[in-house]
């Protein structure tokens, strides 16, 4: 495999691991609404808990990773 190749597969990859951190920090934020709401047998803080890690999972997470993932300038 070529190194245009790899580099290739690298991205999708990594955008696959994206796209699926943010669907759990979607999943995470329902799930805490459906505490919330009484659909789900839990405590009330568990749910506000949830839905504060739901939000930093889709909006922050995503941007750590990839600052994480980049190539240091040489």
């Amino acid at each position: 495999m070529d190194e245009r190749a790899r580099a290739d597969e690298l991205a999708r990859r990594r955008f696959i691991v994206l796209n699926i951190v943010r669907l759990m920090g979607v999943a995470l934020v329902f799930l805490g609404l459906a505490v919330h709401f009484g659909r789900v047998d839990l405590p009330a803080p568990a749910g506000f808990i949830l839905v504060i890690l739901g939000f930093f999972e889709f909006f922050f997470l995503p941007n750590l990773l990839s600052r994480n993932w980049r190539t240091p300038d040489r």
